[in-house]
This record gives C-alpha cells, sequence and structure tokens, in this order.
C-alpha cells in the first residue's frame, strides 16, 4: 500500500490538516498557479491548442494526429498502451483503428503470446502520411522551447518523462473526456 511511486498509495487514515500555502507561492496567487498539476495541464493545453489548428489545416482530427504520433518510429503496441500514450479512450482508440485501418494507415497483428491481446502498428503508408505534420510538430515544438534554451528544455523533458515513469501506473480518471482537445 505504501508505494512511494503513486500518491494513491498513501494510506487512507492520513490526519488532516488545514490547507496551507505552498512555500513558494507569493501573496495573492490562487492555488492552481502553484500546483503542479494545473500548471501541467494549462501548458499542455495551451501548446497543444496551437498545433492542432495546424494538424487541423493539414486534414487530420487531433485524435488521429495523436494516435498517428504515438505509433510513428515505434515498434507495434497494445492498443490499450496506445490509447495510455494517446491520451486517449481505448474504446475511441479502437474504432478510430477500424477507419485508420481502411485507409491504410494501421494495421493490427495478434500478440505471440496472449490471443486477447491485439497489437497495432503504423505502416509505411501511415508513416508518409504523418511525416510532414510531425517536422511541423518539431517545428513548433522547438519555437515553443526556444525562450528557456536547449538545456532547460532538455532537463525539462527528462524531468517530465521521469514523472510519467513513476505515475503511469496509477490509477487513472475514467469519467474524464480527454477527446475534446
Amino acid at each position: 500500500m505504501n508505494n512511494p511511486r503513486h500518491a494513491s498509495s498513501v494510506p487512507a487514515k492520513t490526519p488532516r490538516r488545514a490547507p496551507r500555502a505552498s512555500p513558494a507561492a507569493a501573496p495573492g496567487r490562487r492555488f492552481v498557479e502553484d500546483y503542479l498539476a494545473a500548471l501541467l495541464a494549462q501548458a499542455s493545453h495551451l501548446i497543444s491548442s496551437e498545433f492542432h489548428k495546424v494538424a487541423r489545416q493539414h486534414g487530420f482530427s487531433v485524435s488521429e494526429w495523436r494516435v498517428l504520433a504515438s505509433l510513428a518510429g515505434g515498434d507495434a503496441i497494445s492498443i490499450g498502451r496506445l490509447a495510455q500514450i494517446a491520451v486517449m479512450k481505448q474504446p475511441t482508440v479502437t474504432r478510430m483503428l477500424d477507419r485508420m485501418a481502411q485507409r491504410g494507415h494501421v494495421e493490427r497483428l495478434p500478440h505471440e503470446s496472449d490471443r486477447r491481446i491485439t497489437l497495432v502498428r503504423i505502416t509505411e503508408a501511415g508513416e508518409r502520411t504523418v511525416g510532414h505534420l510531425m517536422e511541423l510538430a518539431h517545428e513548433h515544438e522547438m519555437r515553443v522551447l526556444e525562450p528557456f534554451g536547449l538545456e532547460s528544455a532538455e532537463a525539462l523533458k527528462s524531468t517530465l518523462r521521469r514523472m510519467i515513469e513513476l505515475h503511469e501506473g496509477a490509477p487513472s480518471d475514467e469519467s474524464e473526456d480527454d477527446e475534446d482537445e
């Protein structure tokens, strides 16, 4: 139960304490202006929204972009894992993969040892389809990170990858509607 990797492993009978301001909080600052999850969500929404406009201009829905970008350059993965990476619900991903497979952008494969698991990978046609958009995404990322310098940008990305690694096994909020972005 006490796994330091997951916030959900905090014992249920934690004594209640009065809320206190973050030590770094400036006077008059709202809670969410210093709360990591809120800051990450706001930054993600703002930066993603900028690029989602570009994706739509190139004929991709946000969900199509997320799925193809998540599969590009990698090995086959389970549909469940793809849903996690693309930050989408699995039934939505499954329906989208049906359409993308019909267009020849992805293909489904059986798992070697577990018949319950279906793997998916991007096809060469899918790679070609999303290739230019990934170049544009990289250019957008460079513009976003430029004010911070290369070293700070790499440190930020490294920290975020570590956060994801530490928390990716934590239970998710199934009621959240993340497909609206």
